[in-house]
């Protein structure tokens, strides 16, 4: 069973490429997501938490040529949980967000000021 997921957070490591014996592009990807919560009249950061995310195909590789540590970004996709061998040798369990959309999100970028409109165009030159 898997559920639809929304992750937005901030990449602690680069996306890493690699490809299946079949020859698909899959990117593994760690989203570091901050709650904010309320101490006082301020918001602090509080507890966060790590979902590691797979990419699929073209995404992943758009998502490497993309993306690189400390991007926020907007994750789509379904959660799953994954079964695994541990290095000694115990079975255990993670969840695993498999990315249906990879953004890169805008809310914090740059200074927050627009840029300044384009120079004027002649009226002589069409505006096509």
């Amino acid at each position: 069973m898997s559920m639809q997921v929304n992750v937005i957070g901030n990449l602690t490591r680069d996306p890493e490429l690699r490809f299946t014996k079949g020859g698909d592009a899959v990117a593994n990807l760690s989203v570091a997501v901050n709650e904010r919560v309320k101490d006082g009249d301020v918001w602090v950061d509080g507890e966060a938490s790590y979902y590691d995310v797979k990419v699929w195909r073209k995404l992943a590789e758009n998502t490497v040529e993309h993306l690189r540590k400390g991007d926020r970004v907007v994750v789509i996709g379904k959660m799953k949980i994954e079964k695994y061998e541990a290095r000694d040798g115990e079975q255990k369990q993670k969840p695993v967000v498999t990315a249906d959309e990879v953004a890169e999100s805008l809310r914090f970028k740059g200074t927050g000021s627009r840029p300044e409109p384009a120079a004027a165009i002649s009226d002589d030159i069409p505006p096509f």
